[in-house]
């Protein structure tokens, strides 16, 4: 009979974080923001090149706790993706091991609710990247989701987009200034600035909790990120 090895080292002390209850205020669990950047979309040939983590608490950014890093990679980036993120195979070469890397966020993340814009694709890089390390990876809110649920409801349902909707653009229409844009760290800080705004709308209209905003976010679709935004 196979024995399945317990995470150790940084994965050992995310799971043994707990984890915000479903019942949970959104203001009083704990998120973070998660961007990736990437060689290209797909998650078995692509690499991670770029990691930023912003934590929410009390529904507040946390700034001082942010983090960032480079990820060494052994191939190039496709030509859309370079285009996008701007960082090439040199840039990166001495960059921390992607073992390393996953520390940073493993760290980032203990104990905290996830958020991406479009977690279909940042979902597909880590599921298997946390896999590795004998650990899941939470179910996380989606802002892309949660946008669109929010334009619907702010503009009906012929005027809200159909399709994905970008960060920037979701950003824009919240009135959030957004920050460096295809930066892992300024998308995460958006996202995480995002993510509050309609948190808050939504708490408005009905008592948001970590359980409601997660089941708003459930139905994702990834979308090419490396088009126009």
């Amino acid at each position: 009979m196979r024995v399945r090895r317990a995470p150790v080292g940084a994965a050992a002390a995310f799971a043994d974080a707990p984890r915000p209850a479903a019942g949970l205020g959104w203001r009083q669990a704990r998120w973070c923001a998660v961007d990736l950047e990437m060689t290209g979309l797909d998650p078995h040939q692509d690499e991670i090149v770029a990691i930023g983590a912003v934590p929410i608490e009390d529904g507040r950014v946390v700034l001082g706790r942010a983090s960032y890093t480079l990820v060494h990679a052994s191939k190039r980036s496709q030509v859309g993706a370079v285009l996008v993120h701007k960082l090439r195979l040199a840039d990166v070469a001495d960059a921390p091991s992607l073992d390393q890397a996953t520390d940073l966020l493993l760290g980032a993340l203990a104990g905290r609710v996830p958020v991406f814009h479009t977690a279909a694709i940042e979902s597909a890089f880590l599921e298997r990247l946390f896999a590795a390390r004998r650990v899941r990876l939470p179910a996380a809110v989606d802002t892309e989701m949660l946008g669109r649920g929010w334009l619907r409801h702010r503009d009906g349902a012929q005027r809200a987009p159909a399709h994905g909707i970008s960060l920037g653009r979701l950003a824009q229409a919240l009135g959030q200034p957004a920050e460096t844009p295809h930066h892992a760290l300024g998308d995460a800080l958006t996202t995480a600035k995002v993510f509050i705004s309609l948190a808050s709308l939504l708490d408005s209209v009905t008592p948001q909790t970590v359980g409601s905003l997660l089941a708003a976010s459930e139905r994702t679709t990834a979308v090419r990120r490396f088009g126009p935004g």
